[in-house]
């Protein structure tokens, strides 16, 4: 499998990336793909809506004693906006990988970053799903050939990571071999830790939440030390604490996005300061 970033479109090019041959039909465009969404609104992916706070203030005019009345509308998607740009330059269109248990906040918080970042959004997952034809024959395709399976998933991640601007929601076969480890490398890359919990009241599978929360406990387990091979971990926990909530629902995705946002930033400050002091005098 190929993928060819554009100008203004990325394709997919015809090729097997596994023994099976799991192919893509040409063109297959990830402009046209379940994969890939241009996000141009923001308050629709809050975790919770929260309305933008109206302040009022009265200023004197001294020349013609008129009295002007400013509204200012502090809306917590401005702030993610300006941390964007504030950052973009320094970024110089590096991608990002975001790793953790599959659940509505991580992407959400996807979809919101590539917008602020004015980034192409990817899940990983979605891509390979594509490829085998749905998530029914992806799963048959897996539990017929593991192997196979995580080959696919090392290419497309391969191909991901080839590219620049991109944000990508990694499956958990992102940190589950040393080689997905090397291509997450290419970009910048964060744990975003929610708790299984939280992840289990956001799960729409059908089964009851008793059966669910063990297995996901499990899986946290289980993964939890590739999760933390990233750059950087962003904690719903340690942010609902940094603001204040004592409700893990109370933050938003403009919260989490701006916390990320923050982290990226330390990160890019402290790769040019590496560079910085390796120039030779």
């Amino acid at each position: 499998m190929e993928i060819i970033a554009g100008t203004t479109a990325t394709t997919m090019a015809t090729q097997s990336i596994t023994p099976k041959g799991l192919k893509f039909d040409p063109p297959f465009s990830l402009l046209h793909s379940q994969s890939y969404a241009p996000i141009r609104t923001s308050l629709q992916y809050s975790i919770i809506s929260r309305k933008p706070r109206i302040t009022t203030r009265s200023i004197a005019d001294d020349t013609t004693s008129n009295t002007v009345t400013k509204v200012a509308a502090e809306d917590p998607s401005f702030a993610v906006k300006k941390k964007a740009a504030d950052i973009s330059t320094e970024l110089k269109g590096t991608s990002v990988f975001l790793v953790g248990m599959n659940n509505a906040i991580k992407t959400h918080l996807g979809k919101f970053l590539a917008d602020a970042l004015r980034y192409y959004y990817f899940d990983s997952d979605s891509l390979v799903f594509e490829a085998a034809g749905g998530e029914s024959a992806a799963k048959a395709f897996r539990e017929s050939d593991e192997k196979g399976y995580q080959q696919a998933e090392t290419e497309v991640l391969k191909q991901l990571s080839s590219m620049g601007r991109l944000v990508v929601c990694a499956g958990n076969g992102a940190v589950q071999s040393s080689a997905n480890l090397a291509l997450l490398r290419h970009g910048i890359s964060l744990w975003i830790d929610v708790p299984p919990g939280m992840v289990a009241r956001m799960d729409h599978s059908g089964f009851p939440e008793s059966e669910v929360l063990p297995q996901l406990f499990a899986l946290y387990k289980e993964m939890r030390d590739g999760y933390a091979t990233a750059d950087v971990t962003v904690s719903l926990q340690k942010v609902a604490s940094q603001l204040g909530y004592d409700d893990l629902d109370a933050v938003t995705t403009e919260d989490m996005t701006l916390e990320v946002l923050k982290e990226i930033e330390k990160l890019t400050r402290k790769k040019k300061m590496m560079e910085e002091a390796a120039r030779p005098f």
